[in-house]
């Protein structure tokens, strides 16, 4: 796969370094009347061009994909309006799941907020059973 994000230019290289340290995104999905529907998510980037999402299986954004699957995904601002990043492309169900390394670096990078969910891993994984592949095809921002 070929990485959106161009970490040659200052602007890429600040992206894939937020996309590395942020807990959050914005998943942005359209719902059936076109209506986008922003959603903040849990991510893991693996720094060569996509997002893996985990989700529980019965929600508006799994509806949305399915019927629809151009996304938006950003982080926060800061609070003047700047470091804006922005991805646009494709999110895809993937019914096979994680990966083992995917698996680890989720576990990792989550471990204090699942453990602040009164679950461990395994609980987490089974409750937020569906994995959500997001694909951008286009970086922006400033």
């Amino acid at each position: 796969m070929t990485a959106i994000v161009d970490t040659e230019t200052t602007f890429g290289a600040r992206a894939a370094d937020r996309l590395g340290k942020e807990d959050v995104v914005w998943l942005v999905t359209v719902d059936p009347r076109g209506v986008p529907q922003p959603t903040p998510v849990w991510f893991w980037w693996d720094g060569d061009g996509e997002l893996v999402i985990k989700s529980q299986p019965a929600t508006a954004k799994l509806r949305n994909l399915r019927a629809n699957p151009g996304v938006a995904v950003h982080l926060n601002s800061t609070p003047s309006g700047g470091d804006v990043v922005v991805l646009t492309g494709e999110g895809l169900v993937d019914e096979t799941g994680l990966s083992a390394p995917e698996r680890a670096g989720y576990d990792a990078k989550y471990a204090r907020g699942i453990r602040g969910l009164g679950m461990t891993p395994d609980e987490f994984h089974a409750d937020y059973s569906v994995t959500v592949r997001v694909r951008p095809r286009r970086l922006r921002g400033f």
